[in-house]
């Protein structure tokens, strides 16, 4: 074989070579073994605007306060009771709400769901309509399946007006909660398993001033976008 033709193969073969190393690299598998898992956002867990008596009156919120049935309420904290439901169903400047103002020390309130947990992992949320007064602020709380309380630090009150807000469950940072004290205790809980949750709610920290300006808070419409984990039999 002559040099020339030597040359020639040398040169295609490092020719080959360029090309087959400038092609862009596959793409990644888009389902089937090996893809990554999609995350998608959960559906509504649960909804609660609250069910206010025909009178629109003033009064102690108890179970007949809450209009969807799947619901249980729970009231925590030695004042807790003096949590009122107040205001008028789609009235806009004043929606059916629980308000703070009489509960002397911190108190809170939170939902369970009478058959499934909370899945309030991924792209779990919660969204919520309120108004405060003072300093006041809203706080999330969960109840975990084994029992452990949890606050987080996310918090919500306009004094200016009632304000719709929505959050990503996995933003929040949690710390643990003395549920008969109503106050925080130790430090940050790193990695929280949120994949069972007993009851989802919320706590003001602060105790009300009564009626008037001066410290209280507002909370209308809970709506909690999470999976659905159902609770067993010894559970209910």
């Amino acid at each position: 074989m002559s040099r020339r033709l030597y040359a020639s193969l040398a040169v295609a073969a490092a020719l080959t070579c360029s090309v087959y190393a400038q092609q862009p690299p596959a793409p990644a598998p888009q389902g089937g073994r090996g893809a990554a898992p999609r995350v998608t956002r959960p559906p509504v867990f649960f909804s609660e605007d609250w069910r206010q008596t025909p009178a629109n009156d003033e009064h102690p919120v108890t179970q007949q306060s809450i209009g969807n049935a799947s619901l249980e309420i729970k009231l925590y904290g030695s004042t807790a009771k003096e949590i009122q439901l107040t205001g008028t169903a789609n009235n806009e400047n004043n929606p059916t709400h629980v308000w703070t103002g009489l509960c002397s020390t911190p108190c809170a309130l939170a939902f369970r769901h009478k058959t499934n947990y909370a899945d309030l992992t991924g792209l779990a949320r919660i969204r919520w309509n309120t108004k405060t007064s003072g300093f006041h602020q809203i706080r999330p709380i969960v109840k975990l399946a084994d029992g452990t309380w949890l606050v987080g630090d996310r918090t919500d009150g306009s004094t200016r007006d009632w304000l719709v807000t929505e959050f990503n469950v996995a933003d929040v940072r949690w710390l643990k909660l003395d549920i008969e004290r109503i106050v925080t205790t130790g430090n940050i809980v790193e990695r929280p398993d949120l994949s069972k949750v007993d009851e989802i709610g919320f706590v003001d920290l602060m105790p009300g001033s009564g009626h008037g300006a001066g410290g209280w808070s507002d909370v209308a419409q809970v709506d909690v976008f999470a999976a659905s984990v159902p609770r067993t039999a010894s559970t209910k």
